[in-house]
């Protein structure tokens, strides 16, 4: 006996196909995204603003560096009607600006070395061992962020006189090394605390000193934040105005931006050798950056992180 199917008396349902469309889109969707797009292209169009406006003046630089005297005078364009090597020769030889960029470097190199030996020993001491005041020394040095350099100027300057390097190239690099101990020692401390303390503890284990475990463990691990307390130590070094000009009396003494001053205090400037001059100087401060942006970056991410 075969069984007869028996049809399916239930209504069916048909969705409308611009009903199940709707379905599938949350509300006000469209609208969201396109206003984020908007949003994104506004800020977008006043950063491109504001980074024309922040260049414009270094591009009016390197261009000014390339003209002669009466082109830079009788304005122009941007771009150089005839660019000459003239000027960067004349301002690098004629003005003894060769001195100036060797004093610099000499005050640079002594204030970067002994900003590294002693905040990285510091960093370790803070980060690492116990020790009785640790906590309220560690957060001593970090206050010493809001206190103004120029509010120290005068006592500085009284201690140099006392001492006898008032005027000498020692009398510019002690106060810099003094002066970078907050930053230093708050982004060393974190590099040094983010390193697993079981590297230490094994290091012990073997008979290793704690020279040994600051030099060979610690301080490789560390590299990216010694290369970023490097920078922040060398950039403000490489352009300290105040402290040389309060300090250096002695032409033969003169760092970088000294030796710009002495061009700008001309009875009839050469505005020409002005900007070949700031370019002297700025070049060796963004190939430094250029070629350790990467370091930096990651000294500060580990810092913040430790």
């Amino acid at each position: 006996m075969t069984s007869i199917p028996v049809a399916d008396k239930r209504p069916r349902t048909t969705a409308h196909p611009d009903r199940a469309g709707a379905m599938g889109k949350r509300p006000g969707g469209g609208g969201a995204r396109n206003r984020r797009r908007l949003a994104r292209f506004v800020v977008g169009l006043l950063l491109a603003g504001y980074a024309a406006v922040s260049v414009y003046p270094f591009l009016w630089m390197v261009s000014a560096a390339f003209k002669d005297q009466l082109e830079v005078v009788s304005g122009g364009h941007l771009i150089p009607e005839n660019p000459t090597f003239d000027t960067l020769i004349d301002t690098w030889n004629k003005l003894h600006f060769f001195d100036f960029f060797l004093n610099s470097l000499l005050v640079t190199l002594y204030t970067v070395v002994l900003t590294l030996v002693v905040y990285a020993a510091a960093g370790y001491a803070f980060a690492v061992l116990r020790f009785p005041g640790r906590t309220f020394l560690s957060r001593l040095f970090v206050s010493l962020l809001f206190v103004p350099g120029v509010t120290v100027m005068l006592p500085i300057v009284l201690l140099e006189n006392e001492l006898g390097i008032l005027g000498t190239h020692w009398g510019l690099v002690l106060p810099f090394v003094n002066g970078g101990a907050p930053l230093s020692i708050l982004l060393m401390t974190g590099a040094f605390g983010a390193i697993p303390a079981e590297l230490r503890d094994s290091a012990r284990v073997d008979g290793a000193s704690e020279f040994r475990i600051f030099l060979n463990i610690y301080l490789p691990l560390a590299q990216p934040a010694l290369i970023t307390v490097a920078l922040l130590t060398a950039i403000p070094t490489w352009n300290e105005y105040l402290l040389t000009r309060v300090s250096l009396t002695d032409r033969s003494t003169f760092t970088l931006p000294l030796g710009l001053q002495t061009l700008a205090a001309e009875n009839v400037p050469h505005y020409n050798n002005l900007m070949a001059g700031a370019l002297i100087v700025v070049i060796p401060v963004v190939l430094l950056f250029l070629c350790l942006q990467r370091y930096f970056v990651n000294g500060l991410v580990g810092a913040v992180k430790g």
